[in-house]
């Protein structure tokens, strides 16, 4: 049984966010929120068009797509605009999870196998607007794509005639009833386009539905129900949360099975207030939502570890989690770890930026430039090459040190974090 998705689209043209890929009229100047208000309502991944007409509105787009993909917590597909691998690589880069390859464009047809090959074949998607995209290059297509998308609606009707791939069916604004009806065909593992767009707000609901009638969703299914969990003589577990990204631990609260269910479902961290006596979505008021990475039980089964990816702060007094009221304290003789020390360097730099202290090195090389940063940044770098060379190890150690303080002058001057580093360093 195949795995069903709800994708809204969103049409990127001149930085906002358009009606379709043939209505140019502004449906949104804020495409971030738009797609944070979709990835809300229940989608389970974005499918952007990136319709430039330039170089210059090209990258401000791309700009768009990093801003949506790092903050909109659903894959993100990205499309439009796609010739070469370089094309590709940039949407990539920006945080796509997919890139797709219209098979209009005989360039894309012609660089299908190497991009499968470089970024792996469950990253290209090929969108098929005619019949004929599909049956002149039926093997390329099965062999170098995971999915495909049908993007011209006189082919949905009889799109699983055409292939057995698996595609997302991107449809104008139809019925209920219709998308339920497209739903039921195995091959189609999706819908797209304004079908979705123009019923965003009740995609939960449509989930439902979908549940009632045997069809598999996009989520998380619980290896352990709750009827196995340990709980209160009042129906609730302890739920101990913690940021995914930074092992920081959030907050502690409550579920009982409704709350657990709902979490499931929604992907979103769910709670049952014991004061209140009701469930309630964490961010809900605040905006400031946690999104499930992982939930454990321990050892006992009577609590659970969740691991959320945190919005804005988890603790209603503004600070990022609730732990704050120090009881006792011995400082610790541990060495740190290597990621603590980059960003306490880097905390200081900025530190120093805003506010400078006189005879500060730091503070000199802020003062003269960028230039000045890039030359020190060159200097450091030759003498790492240098120290190579060197049979002792000692003076390398030195000279990295020397150039990655000098980078992090470089990140503080361009307002660039060590958690966006990594962050773009994990995706390759």
């Amino acid at each position: 049984m195949s795995i069903k998705r709800f994708i809204p689209s969103i049409y990127l043209f001149e930085a906002n966010a358009v009606n379709a890929l043939d209505d140019l009229t502004i449906l949104s100047d804020e495409p971030l929120k738009l797609a944070i208000f979709y990835a809300e309502s229940g989608a389970d991944e974005l499918l952007i068009f990136e319709m430039s007409q330039n170089e210059q509105d090209k990258q401000k787009n791309l700009d768009i797509i990093k801003e949506i993909a790092a903050k909109a917590q659903v894959p993100v597909i990205g499309a439009g605009n796609i010739s070469r691998m370089e094309d590709v690589k940039k949407l990539l880069y920006s945080g796509c999870a997919k890139a797709a390859l219209s098979f209009a464009n005989e360039k894309n047809i012609a660089i299908t196998k190497e991009v499968s090959k470089k970024f792996g074949k469950d990253k290209i998607i090929a969108c098929i607007g005619e019949k004929n995209e599909i049956t002149a290059n039926e093997g390329l297509l099965n062999d170098f794509v995971s999915e495909i998308i049908i993007i011209n609606e006189h082919l949905i009707r009889d799109a699983d005639e055409i292939s057995s791939l698996p595609m997302i069916l991107h449809a104008p604004k139809i019925s209920l009833d219709k998308i339920m009806e497209l739903l039921t065909k195995p091959v189609n593992t999706a819908i797209t386009g304004n079908a979705i767009n123009h019923n965003a707000k009740e995609l939960f609901k449509i989930k439902d539905l979908c549940r009632e009638n045997g069809i598999a969703l996009s989520e998380f299914k619980a290896a352990i129900e709750f009827s196995a969990l340990t709980k209160t003589k009042d129906g609730l577990i302890p739920v101990i949360v913690q940021e995914n990204s930074s092992n920081e631990v959030l907050m502690m609260a409550y579920m009982n099975e409704e709350a657990f269910n709902s979490t499931l479902k929604s992907g979103r961290m769910t709670y049952y207030s014991r004061s209140r006596k009701k469930l309630w979505l964490k961010g809900e008021t605040s905006g400031h939502y946690q999104y499930v990475r992982s939930l454990t039980a321990d050892c006992d089964k009577d609590c659970i570890l969740a691991r959320v990816t945190q919005i804005g702060v988890a603790c209603h007094t503004g600070e990022s989690n609730c732990f704050f009221n120090t009881i006792i304290e011995q400082k610790s003789t541990d060495k740190k770890s290597p990621a603590k020390v980059l960003e306490a360097v880097l905390s200081i730099i900025n530190d120093r930026k805003a506010n400078p202290k006189e005879g500060s090195y730091t503070n000199y090389l802020l003062d003269k430039g960028l230039d000045k940063i890039l030359k020190k940044m060159g200097e450091e770098a030759t003498e790492i090459v240098i120290a190579a060379k060197n049979p002792n190890a000692n003076e390398i150690k030195y000279e990295i040190a020397d150039y990655l303080y000098h980078l992090m002058v470089l990140m503080a001057e361009k307002e660039i974090g060590w958690a966006e580093i990594m962050e773009e360093l994990a995706k390759r």
